[in-house]
């Protein structure tokens, strides 16, 4: 069975230049290409939106945008597809430039051969995904497969946007899991894995997919959510999970979390960190409290 086409986004306003890349890629003996082209970076933009690319081609001077501007705003407002830029004879400078800012590769026009197009081209695609891979891998908490806490800290400050324009509050959950050294030290570390992974689970069978959840390191947890008016109701219903969890009996164990929360205003000037300590704070009022009763 053939592999499917490559699908390329040619921007490029050259009419000339278009047709000798769609050309050169028609002869190039080891791969198959699908085109779609754009002669301004708003159409390309455009196109981006709608479908689905490979590889963007990128002329770096188009009557909409030109030089560094034209990658940038690509970058910046496109989907997360890898770029070859083109360039002129006399601009081989910017090509290294937009590869410093994330382009996978240049090609100078004037120098393009079918075999150096064809290469590049698949080159870009393998280092974008190996990319790719790697900032999932460092992202992710590989026990878990949650948010680890660079992951956290790193989407986090999506979340905080998204609620300032939403003009919406949030909520900062610090979630422990309770005598995980218990479980460690009475049944073993691999049966204490498998309580953070069904941790997890509930974390996620109890959160929304648009919420962000996130193993910290350890036992400990966090969740950062927008609509924070349904913070006791988020608890209650946390709670909930586990009891129906542990009345399954899977285990020779019961699970159980402490949580702490903080309310975090759309227009509150803060910092993250202090948050966090704000609900690791209240989560061990909670431990104290659950001592004490």
């Amino acid at each position: 069975m053939n592999a499917s086409p490559i699908r390329v986004l040619l921007i490029e306003d050259n009419p000339g230049d278009a047709r000798l890349v769609q050309e050169y890629l028609a002869e190039a003996p080891r791969a198959e290409f699908s085109f779609d082209t754009a002669d301004r970076l708003g159409e390309g933009l455009s196109l981006l939106s709608r479908n689905e690319y490979d590889v963007v081609l990128l002329d770096l001077s188009l009557p909409d945008a030109r030089g560094m501007d034209t990658f940038i705003m690509l970058r910046n407002q496109g989907a997360p597809v890898p770029v070859v830029v083109l360039t002129g004879l006399d601009d081989e400078s910017l090509g290294l430039k937009a590869m410093k800012e994330g382009a996978q590769d240049y090609l100078v026009k004037g120098q393009v051969s079918t075999h150096s197009l064809a290469r590049s081209i698949r080159y870009a695609i393998e280092r974008h995904r190996m990319q790719r891979e790697l900032e999932s891998l460092s992202l992710t908490d590989e026990l878990t497969g949650l948010h680890n806490r660079r992951g956290f800290t790193t989407l986090s400050q999506q979340h905080l946007k998204l609620a300032r324009r939403l003009k919406e509050p949030l909520i900062l959950a610090f979630i422990d899991l309770d005598g995980l050294k218990r479980i460690n030290d009475t049944y073993g570390h691999s049966e204490g894995d498998i309580a953070l992974i069904q941790t997890a689970e509930i974390l996620r069978k109890t959160f929304r997919d648009s919420d962000l959840i996130a193993r910290l390191g350890g036992d400990e947890f966090t969740v950062l959510a927008i609509d924070a008016d349904r913070d006791n109701a988020v608890v209650k219903r946390l709670q909930e999970n586990f009891k129906t969890y542990n009345s399954l009996k899977r285990h020779p164990y019961e699970l159980s979390v402490s949580v702490g929360i903080t309310r975090i205003e759309p227009d509150a000037d803060f910092n993250l960190e202090d948050v966090l300590s704000q609900a690791d704070r209240r989560l061990y009022e909670e431990k104290r409290r659950k001592k004490s009763s």
